[in-house]
């Protein structure tokens, strides 16, 4: 029977260790170093680590440190709409709204009545929504200053903070 580490290793996901002190000693090298390291194989053989590579490290590490599962997929690799829908954090109704609607393309195998999404058109997708929001937000920025709204005359702060500190001192 195979443990539960073993199964999720078979899908491609690898769980973070459960004690994390070595982990953390790897993290703490890897911001110590900006350069990549080599691999040093049981027999002694060195052989050097390509950038791509060292870079792809750094990223497992780092979210392993934060406790949390990686995968690491080849980019054409193809996705069920529940892995797309979990990759990007919607459920997967709303995931086959944005197909219907062609917000993201997908492909029907022949005979099937299931969808299958390639990794770097999710990836990409979600690039769009990150450069999307980023938009939103920096308009939204750009508005209040020019609105004023980051320049309310220190009286206002004054009399905030009088107004919390009566409040404070009526509940005590």
């Amino acid at each position: 029977m195979a443990t539960p580490h073993r199964e999720t290793l078979r899908k491609g996901t690898v769980l973070p260790p459960e004690d994390l002190r070595e982990l953390l000693d790897l993290s703490t090298f890897l911001e110590q170093h900006s350069q990549p390291a080599a691999l040093l194989g049981p027999d002694g053989e060195q052989i050097p680590l390509p950038v791509e590579v060292y870079e792809v490290l750094v990223q497992v590490v780092g979210a392993m440190r934060k406790r949390r599962a990686v995968t690491i997929a080849p980019v054409e690799q193809c996705l069920t709409t529940q892995q797309a829908a979990d990759l990007l954090g919607i459920s997967r109704p709303t995931l086959v709204k944005l197909l219907e609607r062609g917000a993201l393309p997908c492909e029907k195998p022949s005979g099937s009545r299931h969808r299958r999404l390639l990794l770097s058109d999710v990836l990409d997708y979600q690039e769009r929504r990150r450069a999307e929001r980023n938009d939103v937000l920096n308009d939204l920025v750009r508005d209040a200053e020019e609105d004023g709204l980051y320049d309310p005359p220190a009286e206002d702060y004054l009399q905030a903070v009088r107004e919390a500190r009566a409040s404070r001192s009526d509940e005590g």
